[in-house]
């Protein structure tokens, strides 16, 4: 195995282990709508980094950063996104202070409710910079000479969504286990309310260029 290889590894782990939008939105579909919705979002995440990783091979997403304009609607496309979630989130905290018939921790598990998961992610991940500017930036340095770039370039990006699926799911494990210890209507809607206002805050900062 080449050298570059476990280095990429570790350093696409330790990116994906940061604090930021999509850990804050695996939270948020695990909480709202369980395990089979955040695993959806998950695929939809590593999906647009596959588009992004292939975009940087093929050379569309420096000249999409590169252009202030399309970066600037990037941003505020991503920023957009997160702070819908956040809202969608905030009022579903609101909700639960009103007694419900579904009871806590209600999922749609329909077909809307999937492609909603689906949609969640894929706009989160195709609305963060951050990731074009690794895809721009950092991905390359990892592509060898050895064999098609173009084809190493998709490869890698392929292996830093694979990194990534596996995090989240870990993560997503994690937050399910203790999903019995905030079961208590007032506790979830503490965690709703403090999600959401992270979303909002995420997508103000995402926005704003932070």
């Amino acid at each position: 195995m080449p050298i570059h290889l476990p280095l990429f590894v570790i350093t696409t782990w330790l990116l994906a282990m940061l604090p930021g939008a999509g850990q804050a939105l695996m939270i948020r579909q695990t909480l709202e709508f369980g395990p089979r919705p955040a695993r959806v979002t998950i695929a939809s995440n590593a999906t647009g980094l596959l588009v992004w990783s292939t975009a940087a091979a093929v050379g569309l997403s420096a000249v999409l950063l590169a252009n202030p304009h399309a970066y600037l609607l990037v941003r505020l496309a991503g920023g957009a996104v997160l702070l819908v979630l956040g809202v969608n989130t905030l009022r579903s905290a609101a909700r639960q202070c009103a007694p419900s018939a579904s009871g806590p921790g209600a999922t749609t598990a329909g077909p809307a409710g999937l492609r909603g998961a689906y949609g969640a992610g894929l706009g989160t991940a195709l609305g963060n910079p951050k990731a074009g500017v690794f895809a721009v930036s950092v991905l390359p340095q990892f592509v060898t000479t050895d064999g098609p770039v173009l084809l190493s370039t998709i490869a890698l990006g392929a292996l830093w969504a694979l990194v990534n699926v596996c995090w989240y799911l870990l993560f997503t494990w994690a937050v399910g286990r203790g999903r019995a210890l905030v079961s208590r209507p007032a506790v979830r809607r503490g965690l709703n309310i403090v999600t959401g206002v992270v979303l909002c805050a995420l997508g103000v900062a995402v926005a704003g260029g932070v």
